[in-house]
């Protein structure tokens, strides 16, 4: 997971950014752990809830998944002349700016977060009840 962590902080996205925040208060090897650890969190949150990962680049996905198709006995598209959809470096721009955007998403997210923010401030003096 440490050796896909290194590849996924690598290109733009949500876990570029986690691991660049972390990296400031932690360096580069807490870092990429944490990032290891994220994306395990994320796989087993995809597969037990049978979803897709949000921010996956569109142009590779669809890449993978015919070159699947392909090995099970699917049939080869008929090539038809000019097509007026999208050429591939059009489809990877798109994609490219996706990422960014949800890197930025994901920075503007934790910009008003800071680490910790989450846990509910007690007054001085007050004790937390603890439940039994």
């Amino acid at each position: 997971m440490v050796e896909a962590a290194h590849s996924a902080i690598r290109t733009p996205g949500p876990l570029r950014a986690f691991h660049e925040r972390v990296r400031a208060r932690r360096g580069h090897g807490v870092a990429i752990v944490a990032t290891a650890r994220k994306m395990v969190s994320l796989f087993w949150h995809q597969l037990s809830r049978g979803e897709d990962y949000r921010h996956a680049l569109e142009l590779p996905t669809k890449k993978k998944l015919r070159r699947v198709e392909l090995l099970t006995g699917s049939q080869r598209r008929q090539s038809g002349g000019r097509s007026k959809r999208l050429n591939r470096e059009q489809r990877l721009a798109i994609d490219r700016a996706r990422a960014r955007a949800a890197e930025e998403e994901y920075r503007s997210l934790v910009a008003g977060c800071p680490h910790g923010a989450r846990k509910e401030k007690m007054p001085a003096g007050v004790q937390p009840q603890v439940r039994t």
